[in-house]
């Protein structure tokens, strides 16, 4: 059937359109009352300047298509946040700090659940130059207000740092298609396979890869790492990162799980997932990407996070639809002032078209407007004159 969409395409129907409307205006508005200045990058590029520098998991993510003009190969954007990244560190050039927002639609080679829509609403925001921890302070406490407004607060905020991770691998002497190999089964928590993998690996590396599944939980998670691991540099600056934020960060739901290493090759320190609302899986992601700039040509420090509107608004109640006054086609002066102050104080007013009587509580009237002594008064739909 011509009118059937793709697998996981949906459309977004009028009750579904406003309320991701005003969810999204809030949102950004909270985003601007804080500095985050929006930027609306474009729905496609070129292929390599949308995957440069965040790894193979981007590109298979990423729709693929032939410039009719250029012959160049296009991509679809599957993630805003390295064209935003772009951004900064071309177009705007800044020395110190800039703080960006965005939304729009991307598009996802495969869902990323059986419940997910390949067509994301990505909002998120970006923190560009500062490399200290206050910028991820400010990061982590921005999400959790996001969350609130939208009325969906987080309910756990795992966090985790990549660098453990590259530090062990390092120590383990995995290449990279091992890398990958070890990054997928610790995603899935399989300590058999990865076992099995690092059979050959220098036993205390091994030892501690082994250990990163089992480490999560609340803050004694810090505790039992820094029992578990070696204590080389970069092991002990992540921890100690970590140990700093939970304790600046006290009033919010953190959680940690040092095995959680999602979209590690984009990242390069810290990473954390909220979650609440009921949903199975996280509704943001985020963390600290700092050598994705390199990619462009200037080296600049990043952290930020990003959610799918889509996904976000779902857990929220389905609010009343608001009610809509029919006005009559026929216009006099009088009529169209009453018309213009109803609807400046908020409320809708539908123009009445002539042949459909009996349908205007499908376009979601409630009211009409009728002329009882010489003025103009709103009654119910159906009260008689």
């Amino acid at each position: 059937m011509r009118w059937v969409l793709p697998d996981y395409i949906q459309d977004i129907l009028p009750d579904e359109a406003t309320r991701l409307e005003s969810l999204r205006r809030r949102l950004l508005d909270e985003f601007r009352g804080r500095g985050y200045q929006l930027v609306i990058p474009p729905l496609i590029e070129h292929l390599d300047a949308l995957t440069i520098g965040v790894g193979q998991d981007l590109r298979l993510r990423t729709y693929q298509l032939v410039d009719q003009i250029s012959g160049r190969t296009l991509g679809v954007r599957a993630d805003m946040t390295p064209q935003v990244t772009r951004i900064d560190s071309h177009l705007l050039n800044r020395e110190g700090v800039s703080r960006l927002c965005y939304c729009g639609s991307v598009l996802h080679t495969r869902p990323s659940s059986s419940a997910a829509t390949r067509e994301p609403l990505q909002l998120g925001a970006e923190l560009y130059g500062h490399a200290g921890i206050e910028a991820d302070l400010e990061i982590l406490r921005l999400l959790d207000g996001v969350m609130r407004l939208a009325g969906v607060p987080a309910t756990r905020i795992d966090m985790g740092h990549v660098g453990l991770f590259h530090a062990l691998a390092d120590r383990a002497a995995l290449g990279n298609a091992a890398r990958e190999e070890a990054f997928g089964l610790l995603q899935g928590k399989d300590v058999p396979g990865l076992r099995e993998l690092l059979a050959q690996a220098d036993p205390p590396a091994r030892e501690a890869l082994l250990a990163l599944p089992g480490l999560y939980g609340g803050v004694e998670t810090l505790d039992a790492a820094a029992s578990r691991l070696p204590r080389i540099p970069e092991v002990v600056a992540a921890l100690a990162d970590l140990r700093r934020l939970a304790g600046e960060l006290a009033d919010l739901p953190l959680g940690f799980d040092l095995a959680d290493l999602r979209g590690y090759h984009y990242h390069s320190g810290l990473v954390f997932a909220a979650y609440g609302g009921g949903a199975p899986v996280a509704l943001a992601l985020g963390g600290r990407y700092d050598r994705v700039a390199e990619a462009f040509g200037r080296a600049r420090p990043a952290i930020g996070f990003s959610l799918d509107l889509r996904e976000l608004a779902r857990c929220l109640p389905m609010a009343e639809r608001a009610g809509a006054i029919l006005a009559p086609a026929a216009k006099e002066p009088a009529l169209a002032d009453e018309i213009a102050r109803l609807r400046g104080r908020g409320e809708i007013v539908v123009d009445a078209l002539p042949g459909h009587d009996g349908t205007w509580e499908d376009a979601g009237c409630d009211r009409r407007m009728v002329k009882r002594e010489g003025r103009w008064t709103v009654v119910a739909l159906h009260e008689k004159e």
